[in-house]
């Protein structure tokens, strides 16, 4: 049996723990570096949207002057996700 290590997606740290399931049964994990900006995670994401590669991106498109139709056709998404990713994004930033 091979044991592989879990890394956060965002601090690419490996203090990590199961932190329950999902609706749909896959295991969650959750950070234990206090100074990881993201708390919980999911190691495989159903819908590509989620990934926090692809926000990323939405960002990124969104910076180039690509629209929201524009994005959400290349990365083979929805518009409503594009939309969300952007409001919170906007919302991050002026809280800071």
């Amino acid at each position: 049996m091979v044991l592989e290590p879990v890394h956060c997606p965002a601090c690419d740290g490996t203090q990590v723990i199961k932190h329950g399931k999902t609706p749909e049964g896959k295991q969650r994990y959750r950070c234990q570096n206090p100074e990881c900006q993201r708390s919980t995670f999911i190691r495989e994401y159903r819908y590509a949207g989620l990934l926090p590669k692809v926000k990323q991106q939405i960002c990124d498109m969104a910076m180039n002057g690509s629209g929201i139709r524009d994005t959400a056709r290349v990365l083979g998404i929805s518009q409503k996700t594009v939309i969300e990713t952007l409001k919170k994004k906007a919302r991050v930033k002026s809280s800071q």
